[in-house]
């Protein structure tokens, strides 16, 4: 399993933009093979700060879904939306168990 989480600054004048383009891609991605959650979420402190969590079943999952129109889409939009450099992590997650 993989998990990719990170965070992301959002230009506060596209917020609204930015939210329409992370719902986009979260449901285009979830619909993918191979992935479990494709979530962005706004951070209580900073609502302009997005925080991503992934979580994938497989490598050629996510190898897969970076070669996927809807994440080309994305990343042509991101540029104009975001504020800073994305800051995103990829964990290779041999055991999960509840707490």
């Amino acid at each position: 399993m993989i998990v990719i989480s990170g965070t992301v600054a959002i230009n506060p004048e596209k917020r609204e933009e930015a939210v329409a383009a992370a719902l986009e891609m979260s449901a285009a991605s979830e619909a993918e093979d191979g992935c479990i959650t494709y979530r962005f979420y706004a951070d209580l402190e900073d609502p302009n700060l997005f925080r991503l969590f992934e979580v994938w079943e497989r490598g050629d999952a996510l190898a897969a879904h970076f070669e996927t129109p809807h994440m080309a889409v994305f990343r042509k939009k991101l540029p104009d939306l975001v504020a800073g450099p994305m800051d995103v992590k990829r964990y290779d997650v041999e055991k999960v168990s509840d707490l």
